[in-house]
């Protein structure tokens, strides 16, 4: 897993599909910025398990989100990416994770 830029997120969305997690974000932030993401339009989001098999309190209990985007316009695009990183520069940068 790698620390991944904007601009390396906008790569891997132009392939489809971008998994990513941020193990400081709490399962809360976790599922609002999913309910974000889901409204935008081609954008279909999932929560990855935890991977972890010990309870970690600092730790995320999420493993991570996914993003299907087969066929996604610029605007909305833009928007994910928006979203995303007001998520980074709260809690840290985003690591690319193979789901």
């Amino acid at each position: 897993m790698s620390l991944v830029s904007n601009d390396w997120l906008g790569l891997k969305l132009n392939e489809g599909r971008l998994c990513i997690e941020n193990n400081r974000l709490p399962l809360a932030v976790y599922r609002e910025a999913t309910s974000q993401l889901r409204q935008i339009a081609g954008a279909d989001v999932e929560l990855l398990p935890q991977r972890s098999l010990e309870f970690e309190y600092r730790q995320s209990q999420v493993g991570g989100l996914c993003v299907h985007c087969p066929e996604m316009e610029a605007e909305d695009r833009n928007r994910l990416l928006a979203i995303l990183d007001y998520y980074a520069q709260r809690y840290g940068a985003w690591r690319l994770v193979t789901a």
